[in-house]
């Protein structure tokens, strides 16, 4: 009786230290399973927030390249309206008759304001606009974000509705490329065109505005702007609000890149916006103004918003005109 409570007791001491032994164990791992699963929901919903070090990097800083027009000592020149732009121009559409210019005559990089010349010369070519693209490898590699993924099926309308409200650069690439001769023959097009409507300080040399050498001057684009305004279907398309389409199976929505034409702020008849670094951000709208057609330009403007804002301000200012009031000059 007293052996076997004596083992009984052996036992339980053992027991007893075996617990107290692992126990420091268990609970470190149970506490280090916690600690991550805390900072795995942390990190999901606030990455940000989350700093794992305070090391600074010794990366260089690359800084994006200024645009052109910065570099021509153009930025932030004053003007009688204080606009951002470094580049405008207000022209009447009917008479020509010229209302505010700066730097009219300096020929810039565009972005994709190219694509209204796109758009004019796929609606010249008379090609079935219920054709079926496919958004194949080349337009893929053309630009690396877009919900256009490779094998994308559009037809040319559809592409073409992209390419003017949502600025679509696969959208309007692919246009181009399914053009008789490709894209080659297709850009010859574009310069043709821009010769025929006088925009003589003027280069194209794709589809999408994505290379530096598309450029023009304001003068040019006001040009472009009243011959483009004369396709309905490119007034229509450039100023539809949003659009959602179908792309693999799943909704996507598209939206006007222009703020203004999504807040119907303006009365405003075609539009197209542009950005890359070379051309800064870019903004050339037909709209109505007390009645009156005006052809705005702006380009190279600072900031995100500051294009559209140099748009409203245009207008209070061209409300607040006397009537009566002359011209700076005529285009010719």
């Amino acid at each position: 009786m007293h052996l076997n409570r004596f083992w009984l007791l052996v036992c339980a001491v053992l027991f007893t230290g075996g617990v107290l032994v692992n126990a420091p164990a268990f609970a470190a791992t149970k506490d280090k399973q916690s600690k991550t699963t805390k900072v795995a929901i942390k990190s999901v919903k606030k990455p940000k927030s989350v700093r794992v070090t305070v090391t600074r990097s010794t990366e260089p800083v690359v800084a994006a390249r200024p645009s052109l027009a910065s570099a021509l000592g153009m930025r932030g020149q004053h003007d009688d309206l204080s606009l951002k732009s470094s580049v405008a121009m207000v022209v009447n559409q009917d008479t020509k008759e010229v209302y505010f210019e700066k730097n009219p005559s300096v020929s810039l990089p565009i972005a994709s304001i190219t694509k209204l010349m796109t758009a004019m010369v796929v609606l010249d070519s008379k090609l079935p606009l219920d054709e079926s693209l496919v958004i194949n490898a080349d337009d893929v590699h053309i630009y690396r974000t877009s919900r256009l993924a490779g094998g994308t099926v559009l037809t040319r309308e559809e592409a073409l509705l992209l390419a003017l409200m949502s600025s679509e650069n696969r959208a309007a690439y692919t246009l181009g490329r399914n053009y008789p001769g490709g894209i080659p023959a297709f850009v010859d097009a574009m310069n043709r065109k821009a010769k025929e409507l006088g925009m003589d300080h003027s280069h194209f040399a794709d589809p999408t505005g994505l290379l530096s050498e598309n450029v023009a001057s304001a003068e040019d684009l006001t040009r472009m702007l009243s011959a483009a305004y004369q396709y309905k279907m490119i007034r229509e398309f450039s100023t539809w609000p949003d659009l959602t389409m179908v792309i693999a199976k799943r909704p996507q929505k598209f939206l006007n890149t222009n703020r203004l034409v999504r807040a119907g702020d303006m009365n405003i008849g075609l539009q197209k916006t542009g950005f890359i670094n070379a051309a800064g951000k870019c903004l050339v709208m037909q709209a109505r103004v007390n009645n009156t057609p005006l052809l705005l330009v702006f380009l190279d403007s600072v900031g995100t918003q500051s294009r559209f804002a140099d748009a409203v301000r245009v207008r209070d200012w061209y409300e607040r005109m006397p009537s009566g009031a002359q011209p700076i000059r005529r285009l010719m």
